[in-house]
């Protein structure tokens, strides 16, 4: 088996795009936004809605990783890089799952479902005050140079080891 299973596969792009953009989103779309702009729900049920979709789309993406065959571990070529590499695949999913996590709570802490959702009037409170806040912000660091990481990594297996490592991601044959 030289690729991995198709779902698996499109959920890695369609999570990639989604993650990004909810990282981004987070950054320079909801964080400049002050809490007593009526913008601010708008912004936030889209992020919201990303985030709750991101989760669901992860588990399935877990449970198919741990119920699908799928190629050997690529050589990068240096042993302790070769150890390493599985455990940052698998970081992935701790800080996706720690990110959606951080941000229910936090929602929950604010009371956002009702707010951002329409049960509830109100602005926004202040959400640099919640405790689970501090967490949501380190996990969406930490998964964004991850990211770095993982993108550089891409790039050396294509464009210096052309070991064609890219092509066990694809949809085409």
């Amino acid at each position: 088996m030289t690729r991995y299973h198709p779902a698996l596969v499109a959920l890695h792009w369609l999570l990639a795009l989604l993650i990004v953009g909810a990282l981004i989103g987070g950054a320079f779309s909801l964080d400049p936004v002050p809490e007593d702009s009526p913008d601010k729900v708008g912004v936030l049920r889209l992020h919201m809605l990303a985030g709750l979709t991101i989760l669901a789309l992860m588990a399935g993406r877990l449970v198919l990783r741990l119920t699908t065959p799928h190629p050997p571990p690529a050589d990068i070529g240096n042993a302790t890089l070769n150890q390493v590499a599985p455990a940052v695949h698998w970081t992935f999913y701790a800080l996706v799952f720690g990110l959606a996590a951080s941000g229910l709570v936090m929602a929950a802490e604010a009371g956002l479902f009702a707010i951002v959702f329409g049960a509830a009037e109100g602005p926004v409170p202040d959400l640099d005050q919640l405790r689970a806040r501090t967490g949501h912000g380190l996990f969406a660091l930490a998964l964004a140079l991850l990211i770095g990481g993982h993108v550089t990594a891409a790039v050396y297996h294509q464009a210096v080891r052309r070991d064609g490592v890219l092509r066990r991601m694809s949809l085409r044959r």
